[in-house]
């Protein structure tokens, strides 16, 4: 019985997070940025976009991580801290 217990509790516990799947982090090194170019949001590496061949123009646009913005896993959540 405690067992059974144990896996709903667990079960439960999971399926509550609000969090989406292509959000959730545990350290910095999970996420990265949501776009190629010019990012303003973040997500887990899993479900970040593959760049390759991709050529982003070299300008710093405001509001984007493109100017010393970092990426990072803030409360279990990518995001992108605007410089």
């Amino acid at each position: 019985m405690k067992k059974e217990v144990f896996i709903f509790c667990t079960i439960f516990l999971l399926s509550c997070t609000t969090i989406p799947l292509e959000k959730q982090c545990s350290v910095d090194s999970d996420c990265v940025k949501a776009t190629c170019c010019h990012a303003v949001d973040s997500v887990n590496k899993e479900h970040g976009p593959d760049c390759t061949g991709n050529i982003c123009t070299l300008d710093c646009e405001p509001g984007t991580l493109d100017c010393g913005g970092k990426v990072k896993c803030i409360e279990n959540t990518c995001a992108a801290v605007i410089a």
